[in-house]
């Protein structure tokens, strides 16, 4: 078969059959009285095997290798083609999130555009000092898109330079929520953990409460500790379970015995906080170092309900607890004291 005949049958220009021909891919089997290349069913059939392995995006000396080297197996060349696949895809994924930053922040003319491109690059900077510098060093009259802002907060594992991006978002409204909002659904609780500290400091944002309160369900124990904090600030009462339970772990129980504190101030919330408190000095196995957590929680209650309980343990049989709970009822009624006279005559 004539090389004119291949091309209209297979599909592939006689340029390319040449080229084929040249590095040795595919040769033709003979040559007719002219001179002209002359191809056998088997020279059709290689080419075939070539061009089904260029549309698994081989390049031809990959395929040279994988038509001529025994060694080389389908298993290793499938998994060189995915380790490809993913490095390209991850480009384009790059370029994508790029491109809608640069159409989130609605830029009119060019030199928007390559503000944007060069904010993007130096957030993407291997330095973390770089990262952060970016951020603190920009001027007050260049908007950041808030989009491109929060997608950074969630891939971002340094915590100076989180902490400026959380900063940063939280002053650039609150467009960024949709976008950690779904980090929140992430299977990556590192990304959801950052997700719900960037959330919690837009206490503004539409929709944040939400997503908080979903938090206290997640399956990570740091992510409901965070959006529990959040919540308290924020007076919701649905915090109050996971507060206490950081009072008895011991894991930033000073910041949720405040929290709880404040809570407190509403006259719905300070019989379940008393409540949840008192049944956790009551459990029989709580040591004697969880039962002075929750003593000293008791102080930050609005009330007189916490001082009655304090006088009760400062007669407890742990003598750690009932010298805590002592000193603490003094405090308490020389802060009583002190208000009464300051209250005018």
């Amino acid at each position: 078969m004539l090389i004119g005949d291949v091309a209209r049958r297979s599909g592939v220009s006689t340029r390319m059959l040449r080229h084929y021909d040249a590095l040795g891919l595919v040769r033709p089997t003979g040559r007719t009285v002219g001179g002209y290349r002359e191809y056998s069913a088997e020279d059709v059939r290689r080419i075939f095997h070539v061009e089904s392995l260029r549309s698994l995006g081989l390049s031809l000396k990959q395929i040279g290798r994988a038509l001529e080297d025994p060694a080389f197996t389908p298993l290793d060349l499938v998994s060189d083609l995915i380790r490809q696949t993913e490095d390209r895809l991850a480009r384009e994924q790059e370029l994508l999130e790029r491109l809608r930053a640069i159409d989130a922040s609605a830029p009119t003319d060019w030199q928007e555009v390559l503000r944007i491109v060069e904010l993007v690059r130096e957030l993407n900077s291997t330095s973390a000092a770089r990262r952060q510098q970016v951020l603190l060093a920009r001027p007050e009259d260049v908007p950041v898109p808030a989009e491109l802002l929060a997608g950074a907060v969630l891939n971002e594992s340094d915590p100076h330079v989180a902490g400026a991006l959380r900063w940063a978002l939280a002053r650039s409204g609150s467009d960024g929520v949709a976008t950690l909002h779904a980090g929140m659904r992430s299977e990556d609780a590192g990304i959801r953990r950052r997700a719900v500290l960037a959330i919690a400091e837009m206490p503004e944002a539409p929709g944040a409460t939400t997503v908080l309160a979903d938090a206290l369900g997640d399956p990570d124990t740091t992510v409901r500790r965070h959006a529990a904090l959040a919540l308290g600030r924020r007076g919701v009462a649905a915090a109050v379970p996971t507060l206490v339970s950081m009072v008895v772990e011991g894991s930033n129980d000073v910041d949720a015995a405040e929290v709880l504190g404040m809570l407190s101030l509403d006259p719905g919330c300070t019989d379940r906080i008393m409540t949840a408190l008192v049944d956790e000095l009551a459990v029989p196995t709580a040591d004697s170092a969880t039962r002075i957590r929750l003593t000293q929680a008791l102080v930050e209650l609005a009330g007189t309900s916490a001082q009655e309980v304090l006088r009760q343990l400062a007669h407890d049989d742990d003598a750690a607890v009932a010298l805590v709970a002592s000193a603490l009822v003094g405090v308490l009624e020389e802060r009583s004291r002190e208000d009464e006279a300051d209250e005018p005559s």
